[in-house]
């Protein structure tokens, strides 16, 4: 057996391992999406945006059957939804370790859409540490691949060469580009989905964008803040006295110089709390006590 036979015969021995942990998941009008068997094999996470109702979601598993599945929590801001089935249907993927995965290895997506599984192959095109979604959800990790993301390819997995779970497909978090939620993620996310059924995030109300000072912060030495460019009426930054034209210099006593910052610090953990918010305005620095609210979450409808 040649070096191209050698190649050929473990790709597809690593797509039929990594089938065995991939449901199909029909959670909208068209065309079905992929998930990930996961826990004890009686959870399933997909990508959110692909679970269009809230019942009537149906799962084939591979075997062949398809049986009803109950949705226990949804997460737009990372992509991820936690399905539960009627039992245990199936192992779930081994995961790879986060070190053994480095940009120009070779990965499979592997996916469900149909009665069969599907695969196409690549590479990491480009992996780093912690990122923040443009939703405001944090992946550990920023992993992207060039693999072909065909329809129902969501949801899916991103497989090693051995087969093992590098993260979760998904087109619903950047436009045109294939991106892996990592498996650190799925663990993190679908522990509080299954408890809870959904991740705080704060709420603050204010349009903003990047702005830059006339003169450095003392004593920070911060150079850029966020000009308050909206204020939604009835908002926790209308309630605590946040005007458009101020410019926000820190939350909390962490700065906002950027979108990113202002995400990072409405990750849940100021929910119901009154945090101090230091600003400019009128070119004075003052400081307001603003209670952070919670982020509504997005309105479901059954078909």
């Amino acid at each position: 057996m040649n070096a191209l036979e050698q190649l050929s015969e473990s790709t597809a021995a690593a797509v039929q391992l990594a089938a065995q942990g991939i449901v199909r998941v029909e959670g909208r009008r068209r065309l079905p999406s992929s998930g990930l068997l996961w826990s004890d094999g009686d959870l399933v996470v997909t990508a959110h945006h692909t679970i269009e109702r809230r019942s009537d979601v149906r799962v084939g598993l591979p075997g062949g059957e398809t049986v009803e599945a109950k949705v226990l929590g949804r997460d737009p801001a990372t992509d991820l939804a936690v399905l539960r089935l009627p039992r245990p249907s199936g192992k779930p993927l081994a995961l790879a370790e986060p070190t053994q995965v480095r940009a120009g290895h070779l990965v499979l997506a592997v996916a469900r859409p149909g009665e069969s599984a599907q695969a196409t192959m690549g590479i990491i095109s480009a992996i780093d540490g912690g990122w923040r979604t443009p939703f405001g959800g944090h992946l550990d990790a920023f992993i992207q691949s060039d693999v072909v993301m065909y329809p129902g390819f969501s949801g899916g997995a991103l497989v090693d060469a051995l087969g093992r779970l590098v993260g979760m497909n998904t087109s619903g978090v950047l436009r045109g580009v294939s991106l892996a939620v990592p498996g650190a993620t799925l663990a993190r996310i679908a522990k509080t989905l299954v408890e809870h059924g959904r991740v705080r995030r704060g709420y603050l109300g204010v349009g903003v964008q990047p702005a830059k000072l006339a003169k450095a912060h003392e004593p920070s030495g911060q150079t850029t803040g966020l000009l308050v460019a909206s204020v939604e009426g009835g908002s926790p930054a209308e309630k605590g006295g946040i005007l458009l034209g101020d410019v926000l210099l820190s939350m909390g006593g962490k700065p906002l110089s950027a979108m990113d910052d202002l995400l990072a610090a409405l990750s849940g953990e100021e929910v119901g709390k009154a945090t101090s918010i230091d600003l400019i305005r009128g070119g004075k620095t003052t400081s307001l006590k603003v209670t952070i609210g919670e982020r509504p979450a997005p309105v479901e409808e059954d078909e």
